[in-house]
């Protein structure tokens, strides 16, 4: 089971990750929304399309922008739509 952890909280553990790209991508119902936070950024990767970010907040410790997810990926990647990818500074472990 891959899980992310930060400030000492699993938060996301899942069986069901996608590797893509060097990334390890979580299912939405992998993760504890609790701890999610929308984010107003955006970005385009000429691959995979728009995508969407979340912040993470964790016993009063935030990181903006840790986590993105493309609700809309392009039509070849549809595999990566409803899973939410990590920035470097958290820690998964398998």
């Amino acid at each position: 089971m891959s899980k992310v952890i930060y400030n000492g909280i699993v938060i996301a553990e899942s069986n069901n990750t996608i590797q893509f790209e060097g990334k390890k991508y979580f299912p939405h119902s992998a993760v504890k929304e609790k701890f999610f936070i929308e984010s107003e950024k955006h970005s385009v990767c000429p691959v995979k399309g728009l995508a969407n970010y979340y912040h993470l907040e964790v016993n009063g410790k935030r990181i903006n922008d840790a986590a993105h997810y493309f609700p809309n990926p392009n039509p070849r990647l549809k595999k990566i739509q409803n899973y939410i990818g990590f920035g470097d500074d958290l820690k998964i472990e398998d």
